[in-house]
């Protein structure tokens, strides 16, 4: 739902004259480009605890960011207020440190930042139901039959938790090219976790989410909140901890994305290859796997957690191919990075709100189909393991070196899924990875969860992938 101009320059009180004496103001010190970014955001939140809601709330928040970039310097500044003194004020500081240098190393190489494209020609969230206008209230009864589903459902239950926040955004952005933007950005996220303990003495915890850029119409039912909750939870009861060592791993369709998150994307972000503590700098063009693999970054899937119509320096919404066909056709760009390398901007400069300054970040990052059946994957291990859930993890960028938990997986013993396992680590190299793929599936899938991404600054992201049969990585087990 993109609204009227007006609408915008109305809630944060300014017009084309006052946009354009702020971007003087800030490149009154000198500097190549300057931008302002405006928001306004509210959150609903509300909380079920065993049954009972105990926490409940309405939140706003509302000011300016002003950027300034001059060569290699970066100024950034903002204001809490739209009142012009503390505007001006605020474009005055972010001139001031870029002019003596005092901000962060940018980047640019006093090249003219490339413009954003003609504004998007898709609105990727088009809701209907705004949650400004959504009491907490409303939200009771879908809490409340969760709850009650997944009890009636499994009486295991020792502790149950629910957790229910949205969100609203109004942002404005213009720059010193003269560009105008303007958008308003739906989000909401609806969590479960459980603990069950059976009779004897084992407790297995399980949960999860859903989250998408929709308003009210676009909630999940509670039978599918309970299911994510209750998913093979036999299974969990009995997982013991497998031998570990080197070994086939077969990672199932959507949530193993994460790992081609945060093992792989991380290491295309642009800020990461321009500071050169990227495994994979200077490598565009090469063959890091195999032919036929193709890893896209994605801001325009409809309702997606990571779309954006455009992203938080007013670039249009897009599709890129990060890997196609096994080749490195692009990194991730911000406006900053774009320059540097004198490329187009991909739409990823992103930032947590109107206080920080953008980043290359990630959106929808994903995986595209295979040509194989996910069965004949397993079937052609005769000693492995399969993985369906990943969490906890940890990368280093600069080697590509990660290693993740296993939240759920199973054994592979002659071609077919046996024992449920527990508390492994995956262990691995992001480009040996990669580089070790034999087999993808036709099955491709979103992980539609409530994926949140850390670099300093947190933003929404998604990701997923079809099952994949990597041939080697290392299995921390007993």
């Amino acid at each position: 739902m993109i609204k009227d101009k007006g609408y915008y320059l109305d809630i944060f009180k300014v017009d084309g004259a006052m946009l354009d004496r702020l971007i003087a103001t800030a490149l009154s010190s000198g500097g190549s480009y300057a931008d302002l970014y405006f928001e306004y955001t509210t959150y609903n939140e509300l909380s079920m605890t065993d049954s009972s809601v105990n926490r409940g709330g309405f939140h706003e928040d509302y000011g300016v960011g002003i950027r300034v970039l001059d060569g290699e310097k970066t100024g950034y500044a903002y204001s809490e207020s739209t009142v012009p003194a503390d505007m001006l004020a605020a474009a005055k500081a972010a001139s001031a440190i870029a002019g003596k240098g005092m901000g962060a190393v940018a980047a640019g190489k006093g090249r003219t930042i490339n413009p954003a494209q003609a504004p998007a020609d898709c609105d990727f969230y088009p809701w209907t139901e705004s949650w400004r206008e959504c009491p907490n209230s409303n939200l009771i009864p879908l809490m409340a039959e969760t709850d009650r589903l997944i009890r009636s459902r499994e009486p295991r239950v020792s502790k149950l938790n629910l957790r229910f926040s949205a969100s609203e955004s109004d942002v404005l952005m213009y720059n010193s090219a003269g560009e105008l933007r303007w958008d308003s950005r739906p989000m909401y996220n609806f969590a479960v976790s459980a603990v069950f303990t059976d009779g004897k003495g084992r407790n297995v915890s399980g949960g999860g989410s859903r989250s998408f850029r929709k308003g009210f119409e676009g909630l999940p039912t509670a039978a599918e909140m309970a299911a994510l909750v209750l998913k093979d939870l036999d299974m969990a009861f009995e997982a013991k901890r497998p031998k570990g060592g080197r070994m086939p791993v077969v990672m199932g369709a959507g949530a193993s994305g994460i790992l081609l998150h945060e093992a792989m994307g991380h290491a295309f972000e642009a800020d990461f290859i321009r500071k050169g503590s990227s495994i994979f700098k200077d490598r565009l063009g090469e063959m890091i796997c195999p032919a036929g693999i193709n890893i896209v970054d994605d801001g325009t899937i409809a309702g997606n957690r990571g779309s954006g119509n455009y992203d938080d320096e007013g670039v249009a919404g897009r599709k890129t191919y990060m890997v196609r066909d096994g080749r490195l056709e692009s990194y991730l760009h911000d406006r900053i990075s774009a320059a540097h390398f004198g490329v187009e901007p991909t739409g990823n400069g992103r930032r947590e709100d109107f206080r920080c300054d953008p980043l290359p970040r990630m959106r929808a990052t994903y995986m595209e189909n295979g040509n194989c059946k996910p069965e004949d994957l397993v079937a052609s291990v005769r000693k492995g393991i399969y993985v369906d859930e990943f969490s906890n993890g940890q990368v280093r960028i600069g080697e590509g070196d990660f290693t993740f938990f296993v939240k759920r997986g199973r054994l592979i013993e002659n071609g077919r899924l046996t024992m449920p396992v527990k508390d492994i680590n995956i262990i691995g190299n992001g480009p040996e990875a990669l580089r070790h793929i034999e087999m993808v599936g036709n099955d491709a899938a979103m992980e539609d969860a409530s994926w949140t991404c850390g670099k300093g600054q947190s933003v929404p992201v998604s990701c997923g992938m079809p099952s994949v049969l990597v041939s080697g990585l290392t299995v921390g087990g007993e």
